[in-house]
């Protein structure tokens, strides 16, 4: 029977078990068996119902759905479900994947009764999700959605897409019953905010604003772009999304002279085939007298359709090959537009109609907005654009910062968090950790070392090279290979080593800066230079440490540096240089045991002791009279030459000082670690914001060794809280981890994040991630088989009747 092929698993067999009942009762009838009882579904799993049009119907709140729930998925996954209550009317009905668990007729009001029985006699659901716009709805301005809000008796959050101003009063007693329905009502921009607030005198409190998401790109040079030949070239402009009058593309087509005229290669794409509600009406009416206009105008050179419906890869090969977008909607009253999102997400110069939207994202800004239908004033600006280069890479600069808040990934945050507060049973958010990605600290290598800075994802080759940076690449690099024993991971090891080498001088000592150039700069000069001497030595002692597992030559070469570095060592005190070279003498000794290098952790150990009995007193337990950067490394460090020592006072220390930190960085919220806009010093309050990934990443290294050592499984719960701290967990509920770059942020600040993804953040989170690899549950060899054979792990019988969409979402569960 089918009980017997379900999966071991218990999250795969929680999606066998409530998706098959359809299968097992249509296999039985196939197969003349008897139909197995239907098992019940995985307790104290919440499940979200989302009502609202969904793919493979084509529309954008389809679409924005269907991305949505992909995020939710992605980020919260094990905390979770979403469902799908697909609306469709009498006309049209699809074959939907299997997400899509109720059905809505919206044309007819006792349909909506009946769903809110279903709903309500389904304990699985704790919570109803609305995607409002009048027009999916039956009745008068969409008032047969009232009628399953007046029987519902799960919680209520609702989305509208579509806020109007001066509305009639049927209207506004429409949205303000919604809102007396909901606990919450989600808008995507503040101007719907205050529209709610102050036209339909809905209470402030009761309204969120989540903008709409957008997909995160990697940069034009870091990703393929499937260039057609048509696009050789030529200047592109573009616009995309289904074709309907209320895009007002004619007003573009008629600007397109005056721009070919200044601009003779300049192409105009239309990208999308036309909105199914308007074939239904009037056919393909619109767009044959879009034809005629290109024809009229002697446009066929310069104008392009490309019509059908795009999938999302392709949107974005697109839009990253745009010169310009052009937004030309007609609508002063559209609220919000997934397409011009997504635009300027993408680092898309866009000009824009001033719709609240396009006024939100693009500031109002006249060199980039036009009015409604005016085409001589958009092939202006058209042309003004594509004649100044600096200020259109000014505007998708602007852009990308202004985007990065919206991502999915944010977005599934927000809207879980608010899932949070409504659902009928708790939930607790499981972030899930994404796999390792390598592709920004590849970017970011040369063939002499990784870069210092980046200007968002792309490296800033004039900044340079330091020592810090490629000698905690090299950790974290030899870490990976560990794990990969990868011939790629190897060279990259091989190319920091190189750099460390050559950062060396003849007496031991390191310097730090390097220009582009490959010569050292008078920075090095003017800065002391004893931490990045100290991180020279970790980064040493940790390789030698995996001897085993790297070309002896290489192993030869660490050896060496250190060696030569080793003397010089007596003569630091920096607290954290200290640290540092404790760490790379304990790695040094786990291979190559020795009295003389017990003897220098010693006098390194007993100096970091010195400063804490100097420092502490009944409230401050510290090595320092001040908190600043790096701070669990010192802890760290000490319990680093307890292991290799022995001495009891080594640990003791560690365990105070560490503690004492934790209680300051950690809250009921999570982490915030020091701010860098201004130390924690003693009897003073703690500053906030300006956390830095290095920071988080330290802790996580810290939470991992005291964990190792006492098996608490505060520190290991802790530990993952950090770790949160990257993936949104943080004051600002929004990623530091780019998991499209694989970069990391270069820091938290109070209202926004700094997206440059520089060395130092970006091989901080790899090494905090690489530490999580040992905490995450490996798969089941049932599930390993599955990724790579999905198909072939289903009974032939069942395999005919569920679609392929439906095993692969059960693949991922």
């Amino acid at each position: 029977m089918i009980n017997e092929i379900l999966p071991s698993n218990s999250n795969q067999r929680s999606y066998f078990e409530s998706h098959l009942h359809f299968g097992q009762a249509a296999v039985a009838k196939q197969m003349d068996l008897k139909a197995d009882p239907v098992l019940p579904t995985k307790a104290n799993h919440t499940e979200i119902l989302i009502i609202t049009s969904y793919p493979p119907s084509e529309c954008g709140i389809a679409t924005y759905t269907q991305d949505l729930k992909d995020a939710i998925f992605n980020k919260f996954s094990d905390s979770m479900r979403i469902k799908i209550c697909a609306l469709e009317n009498n006309n049209i009905h699809y074959n939907y994947p299997s997400e899509v668990k109720y059905k809505l007729q919206s044309n007819e009001l006792n349909d909506y009764e009946k769903l809110a029985h279903k709903i309500n006699a389904d304990p699985n659901i704790q919570l109803v999700f609305i995607q409002h716009e009048f027009g999916l709805y039956g009745g008068k301005y969409g008032s047969y959605i009232l009628q399953l809000f007046s029987f519902l008796e799960k919680p209520i959050i609702t989305t509208l897409h579509t806020v109007l101003p001066n509305p009639e009063i049927e209207r506004k007693e429409t949205i303000c019953k919604i809102a007396d329905f909901s606990k919450s009502l989600i808008v995507m921009t503040q101007n719907a905010a205050r529209i709610l607030e102050k036209e339909y005198g809905i209470a402030k409190e009761k309204i969120v604003v989540i903008p709409h998401g957008t997909h995160l790109v990697s940069a034009p040079s870091s990703r393929k772009i499937k260039l057609k030949a048509y696009l050789e070239n030529r200047i592109i402009l573009s616009t995309f999304g289904l074709l309907s009058p209320g895009k007002s593309i004619e007003t573009a087509l008629m600007a397109m002279p005056a721009i070919v005229k200044e601009f003779p290669n300049a192409l105009y794409l239309i990208l999308g085939k036309t909105h199914p509600g308007i074939i239904k009406n009037e056919g393909e009416k619109y767009r044959d007298f879009l034809y005629e206009k290109v024809n009229e105008l002697e446009l066929t050179n310069n104008v392009k359709f490309i019509n059908h419906y795009l999938e999302l890869n392709e949107i974005l090969d697109y839009l990253q090959r745009s010169d310009i977008y052009l937004f030309t909607s007609k609508d002063p009253n559209q609220a919000v537009s997934g397409t011009l999102a997504y635009a300027v997400a993408c680092g898309c110069p866009v000009v824009a109609t001033p719709i609240p939207h396009a006024n939100e994202l693009l500031g109002n800004n006249p060199e980039v907005i036009f009015e409604f239908g005016n085409s001589n004033q958009l092939s202006e600006v058209v042309n003004n654009l594509l004649k100044n280069q600096t200020l259109r890479k000014d505007i998708k600069n602007n852009g990308l910062h202004l985007t990065a808040a919206t991502a999915w990934q944010n977005a599934a945050i927000a809207h879980a968090r608010l899932f949070e507060q409504f659902v009928s049973s708790k939930i607790t958010l499981d972030y899930a950790i994404p796999p390792i990605n390598l592709n920004h600290i590849k970017h970011m290598t040369t063939d002499v070392g990784m870069i210092q800075f980046s200007k968002i994802n792309e490296p800033d080759i004039h900044s340079g090279y330091t020592l810090d940076d490629n000698a905690r690449a090299l950790i974290a690099m030899c870490a990976n290979f560990e794990q990969s024993k990868s011939s790629t991971d190897l060279s990259i090891i091989n190319t920091y080593l190189n750099f460390i080498e050559y950062c060396q001088q003849s007496d031991g000592s390191f310097l730090n800066y390097v220009d582009v150039d490959k010569k050292f700069t008078l920075q090095n000069e003017g800065e002391n230079l004893e931490d990045a001497n100290g991180r020279a030595v970790w980064a040493m002692g940790y390789i030698i440490s995996k001897a085993p597992i790297f070309p002896s030559s290489m192993v030869d070469k660490a050896s060496k540096c250190l060696l030569l570095a080793i003397p010089n060592l007596n003569n630091t005190h920096s607290a954290r240089a200290m640290a540092f070279a404790i760490k790379g003498l304990y790695y040094f000794n786990t291979n190559e045991a020795s009295n003389n290098t017990i003897f220098l952790i010693k006098v390194l150990a007993n100096r970091l002791v010195q400063m804490y009995r100097h420092e502490k007193n009944t409230d401050w337990h510290w090595f320092e009279s001040y908190l600043t950067y790096g701070n669990s490394i010192l802890p760290e460090a000490l319990l680093c030459a307890h292991l290799a020592t022995g001495e009891l006072i080594y640990k003791d220390i560690a365990f105070t000082t560490f503690d004492f930190l934790l209680s300051i960085i950690y809250n009921q919220n999570g982490i915030q670690v020091v701010s860098n806009r201004g130390w924690h010093l003693k009897g003073e309050s703690v500053n906030q914001y300006g956390e830095q990934p290095i920071d988080v990443a330290y802790t996580i290294l810290a939470l991992d060794r005291f964990y190792a050592i006492t098996k608490n499984p505060e520190y290991l719960t802790k530990l993952r809280i950090g770790f949160n701290w990257f993936l949104g967990n943080n004051h600002l509920n929004q990623i530091i981890y780019n998991p499209c770059t694989g970069g990391c942020y270069d820091g938290l600040e109070e209202t926004h994040v700094n997206i440059n993804q520089g060395a130092e953040s970006s091989v901080s989170y790899l090494m905090a991630r690489l530490v999580m690899e040992k905490y995450i549950e490996p798969k089941s060899a049932f599930e390993q088989k599955q990724d790579n054979e999905p198909h072939q792990m289903l009974p032939k019988a069942i395999e005919a009747i569920i679609r392929r969409s439906e095993i692969n979402e059960a693949l991922h569960v």
